[in-house]
């Protein structure tokens, strides 16, 4: 079965795709939308069953890949889709998947996660299993020439997102780590404004391809292990509102840094200000601010939006929404800084 968007029959590389395999029986579900929805995996899954799909190819970025990870497991599985993201215990197989990358962001081309929406009740969550790895993945950099500039800059900032949940951690001794997510973070500020200035610049397109994939395939995670902090409030946020991840991360992000700075977390926000951005400063307080600076003045040459209510996010839904994040995250007991109900919901307003 292939799974995609209509971007990729504007660009060609549908019928590319349709050629390759025009001596096979192909089955299709189109039009996999940002923030993929339970409903399309629940029809994913059903073509699945009724024509006894042997394996799925996703073509398209994050959102077509998640929803087919899903839809691999689904299929496998006898009862409804939802019940695998409440207890991963339950996938027991899934179909292989074939990835052909268009858009460079969620780094799902390279591991076992896949994140849904569920328009019903208004959560977005993660299902995770060694199964859901995709068999393979082509990631050709020429394939990200047509993406619109929007997506590149929301694919950046979700890239960079990616590598500071992992960077700011409770344990910061993992100096291996440190460094290559530093590098990585640096790699995506270098390039994210030159690929939307020049979207057919080879450099620019396949080091921030290469800078997803590292970003989320787990290299980055070794020696750490605390729960992500500004990830469970986007979902929240975007399972409410629907905006784009990299738009709510953008808002979020230098919002969060400044609400848990303090003198325990000066030296890590001083470090990551130095060696990302160049920061000269001594003083790791002023450091740490100037950071926080550089943050907000890195999504603005993306123009990205900076507040809450650019995004069309109302503040009436604020206190359900900081309830949700905490009760459907680690954020409370495992992040970096612990965030309780009314501290998410201070972040939240500071992002009005």
């Amino acid at each position: 079965m292939y799974i995609g968007g209509g971007s990729i029959k504007r660009s060609g590389l549908y019928d590319k795709i349709r050629e390759l395999f025009k001596d096979f029986e192909v089955s299709e579900l189109p039009g996999i939308e940002p923030n993929p929805k339970l409903t399309s995996v629940e029809k994913g899954t059903a073509i699945c069953k009724e024509k006894g799909i042997q394996v799925i190819l996703a073509v398209g970025g994050g959102s077509t890949i998640d929803a087919s990870k899903h839809i691999a497991a689904s299929a496998c599985y006898d009862g409804q889709p939802w019940d695998l993201v409440k207890d991963r215990s339950l996938v027991a197989g899934a179909l292989p998947v074939a990835v052909v990358l268009t858009i460079c962001a969620t780094g799902s081309e390279m591991n076992s996660g896949a994140v849904i929406s569920n328009e019903k009740t208004h959560e977005k969550l993660e299902i995770n299993h060694p199964l859901l790895y995709p068999r393979l993945s082509f990631c050709d950099p020429t394939y990200l020439y047509t993406l619109p500039s929007k997506q590149t800059a929301a694919g950046a900032v979700d890239i960079l997102s990616h590598v500071m949940e992992q960077y700011f951690q409770p344990n910061d001794e993992a100096y291996i780590t440190d460094v290559l997510s530093e590098a990585v973070m640096k790699t995506v500020v270098k390039y994210a404004r030159k690929a939307m200035d020049e979207p057919e610049n080879y450099e620019a397109r396949s080091n921030l391809m290469w800078a997803s994939t590292i970003g989320l395939n787990h290299l980055l995670t070794v020696g750490k292990g605390g729960a992500w902090s500004v990830h469970p409030i986007e979902h929240v946020l975007s399972a409410y509102y629907d905006i784009t991840h990299g738009v709510g991360l953008a808002i979020l992000t230098p919002a969060w840094m400044e609400y848990v700075l303090s003198d325990k977390t000066a030296p890590r926000f001083a470090r990551f200000a130095r060696e990302v951005f160049g920061v000269g400063e001594a003083d790791d307080r002023k450091a740490a601010r100037l950071g926080i600076e550089k943050v907000r003045q890195f999504n603005r040459s993306l123009a990205m939006p900076s507040t809450l209510s650019e995004a069309g996010v109302l503040e009436e839904k604020f206190d359900e929404m900081a309830a949700e994040a905490v009760r459907t995250s680690g954020i409370a007991s495992r992040a970096y800084v612990k965030l309780q109900v009314p501290d998410v919901k201070n972040i939240l307003m500071n992002c009005k």
